[in-house]
């Protein structure tokens, strides 16, 4: 037995695993009452039951992970920088000595998250950070990163995030000059009826913003086509990059296609009151102009995944099991061949974090006697029921399988692979992953073949990722 012994174990388990401290950070704050109050009137305005399971701890989970991506507003850039500059003799005016000692500092691929301040949905980035040293000073380059993290933990727009870093690190070095270019993706949310006509929808949206001070003012300056030439393998084309001034908002929840769905109605106020509530807490003013809307632009997202009874047009298929849905297909003509449906979109909703997953659901069977093959459009309606719900993967997976076997005869194995905005937040920062999950019935259950015939039928890389 390891240093923590099974009973101990077992305790953490039931208490919600506070083995790590950056889970207790939050737990006793003032703030932290008031979000969970507020989360709780969210999810009654949902339709749902906060006392089931699942939902328990949802609301302290909310507020412990907003509270988390929103620290910067207790932190100082200043204080960080303070004391990590040292001397570099021959550093003057931004001219070295030989060996390019007066040269640009460049750090990349620094990968962070915050959260927009348009819709309160985290987004995340990658920013590449530089500076042209004077004065005899440079600065510890993990300061680089730190400083943007402070900003990045605040709601933020890409512009303003990328000018303040930018600002900050000015002031804090003395520098000849900074730049920071950042390339930011933002979930690209739908409504379900829109989702449901448009099966090529954007799951993310870009932008690529940069920043300037000193030497980097002129954007058409050496300094920034050499500090550009650094990141030419990184996907970052200078001519992309918008004049400064001109940008327009890049959260999906403001453009002209972000429709309300016929089916949601006005907002709650009790909802809207709640996420203002959400805005104090955070330490942010919510009359400040640019988050006016935010509540509503919040609700309007969420209240996709209210607790309804969804239409799934099954069309009676369950209960009449010859009722064909691809039409000249014979019922039952080859039980041994296997079919498949693959990429079949979905979104949803943690109901743990209260934060959206997306990714592509794959489907394989086996036809059953006296079954028909059913039509993809009805596999994928099945899919979208179980999916604009509060959910979790593995439940989500489980309820596709068992209802598609229902109406095609119990051979079935479902696989789901999805990107969780909440593996990049909420102290987790693990940008990149994805996660996958697999169901199987009948046959797929004890033939190994079949299921590695089937696992092996899927493409590589099928849930789309964020960067």
């Amino acid at each position: 037995m390891g240093a923590l012994d099974e009973g101990h174990f077992n305790v953490e388990l039931e208490n919600g695993m506070k083995i790590d401290c950056l889970e207790l950070e939050f737990e006793h704050q003032t703030e932290t009452l008031a979000i969970e109050n507020a989360v709780s009137v969210l999810l009654q305005g949902l339709g749902e039951n906060i006392h089931r399971e699942g939902l328990k701890k949802t609301p302290l989970r909310v507020a412990k992970a907003l509270l988390y991506g929103t620290k910067g507003y207790k932190q100082s850039a200043e204080d960080i920088v303070h004391g990590a500059l040292f001397p570099e003799a021959g550093l003057n005016d931004a001219v070295g000595h030989a060996g390019g000692a007066g040269g640009l500092v460049l750090v990349r691929d620094l990968d962070l998250f915050s959260y927009c301040e348009s819709c309160l949905l985290p987004f995340q980035f990658k920013c590449h950070v530089g500076y042209v040293p004077s004065g005899q000073r440079v600065v510890g380059l993990s300061k680089l990163s730190r400083v943007a993290d402070v900003f990045a933990k605040r709601l933020q727009d890409p512009q303003r995030l990328a000018d303040e870093i930018c600002l900050a690190l000015h002031h804090g070095i003395k520098p000849a000059g900074v730049a920071v270019v950042l390339q930011c993706s933002h979930i690209h949310f739908p409504n379900l009826e829109s989702f449901l006509l448009d099966s090529n929808h954007q799951e993310y949206v870009k932008a690529l913003v940069r920043s300037g001070s000193g030497v980097f003012e002129n954007d058409n300056s050496d300094n920034w086509s050499d500090f550009l030439s650094l990141l030419r393998f990184r996907g970052v084309d200078m001519n992309k990059i918008p004049v400064k001034g001109s940008e327009v908002c890049w959260c999906p929840s403001q453009s002209s296609s972000a429709k309300i769905s016929s089916k949601i109605g006005p907002p709650n106020p009790r909802m809207i009151s709640a996420v203002t509530s959400i805005l104090t807490s955070l330490g942010e003013d919510p009359l400040r102009k640019e988050l006016v809307g935010t509540p509503s632009r919040f609700l309007k997202w969420l209240m996709n995944f209210q607790n309804t009874n969804l239409e799934m047009k099954l069309n009676g298929f369950v209960r009449n099991k010859t009722s064909p849905f691809i039409a000249g297909c014979e019922v039952g003509q080859n039980k041994d061949q296997m079919h498949s449906e693959l990429n079949l979109s979905f979104w949803s909703q943690c109901e743990h974090h209260l934060l959206p997953f997306c990714g592509v659901v794959h489907i394989g069977y086996f036809q059953g006697e006296g079954f028909s093959l059913i039509a993809k459009s009805l596999l994928q309606s099945i899919v979208h029921f179980y999916g604009f719900k509060l959910q979790v993967q593995e439940r989500l997976t489980r309820q596709i399988a068992e209802t598609v076997a229902s109406v095609l005869g119990g051979d079935v194995m479902v696989v789901v692979e999805a990107n969780h905005t909440c593996m990049i937040s909420r102290g987790i920062e693990k940008f990149g992953s994805s996660t996958a999950t697999f169901a199987v019935l009948g046959r797929f259950a004890a033939d190994s073949k079949a299921r590695a015939m089937f696992l092996q039928s899927i493409p590589n890389s099928a849930a789309s990722g964020g960067s």
